[in-house]
């Protein structure tokens, strides 16, 4: 790989060439999301990323203004790279790109609703654990291929970092654009739930 980007690669014990990409949340790391996908070790190809930028006490995608307001440049640059990255990874290990799944929390849920915007439906789906969709996103990015696009959508009913209006607010946005969206919201606050990481698992399975 020639991507600049610090990355954990677990290999399938088989000749899966299914995969699914972790982006992890604000202050974590590349270890960080590989508890939720435990059930599929060993039978696809798992990469998880480190955010480029430190933050103690881990690492983030990207720099912000505020709280749902990234810094444009910084976030296009690290949109770009990331999705060169999706890309290599694919060639590189001959995957099967009708069976890709990129899973993201947090920041990590931002960038992956972000590159289903250049992904679509070209992969199987994307799952977008409490984040949002960056108003300039969805006003001046392109759209390709959203439409039958598999996107999951799950947020914390009490979530005071991340409020849940902006979850809803990006499955309104994906459903406007044609994509087939999956809605789950769970009684916790900022976090990932038990039921949470059931329907996660159920939406790759189907997917």
């Amino acid at each position: 790989m020639k991507s600049p980007y610090t990355f954990k690669h677990i290999a399938p014990t088989n000749e899966s060439k299914a995969s699914i990409f972790l982006l992890h949340g604000l202050g974590s790391n590349e270890e960080d999301l590989l508890q939720l996908v435990e059930v599929f070790k060993g039978n696809c190809h798992i990469f998880s990323l480190r955010g480029p930028i430190t933050h103690r006490p881990g690492f983030a995608f990207y720099t912000f203004e505020e709280e749902g307001i990234p810094n444009r440049e910084v976030f296009d640059r690290m949109t770009s790279f990331t999705l060169d990255f999706v890309k290599e990874a694919i060639d590189e290990y001959h995957l099967d790109k009708k069976k890709v799944h990129i899973i993201g929390f947090n920041q990590g849920a931002v960038v992956a609703q972000t590159l289903s915007l250049f992904l679509g439906n070209e992969i199987a789906g994307i799952a977008a654990l409490s984040g949002y969709v960056p108003d300039f996103v969805k006003n001046e990015y392109r759209k390709n291929g959203l439409e039958n696009a598999k996107i999951f959508i799950s947020h914390g009913e009490y979530d005071y970092d991340y409020p849940i209006s902006w979850g809803e607010s990006s499955r309104e946005f994906f459903e406007e654009n044609g994509a087939k969206v999956t809605f789950k919201t769970y009684p916790v606050g900022h976090g990932v739930s038990p039921d949470n990481i059931k329907d996660l698992i159920t939406f790759i399975k189907v997917n």
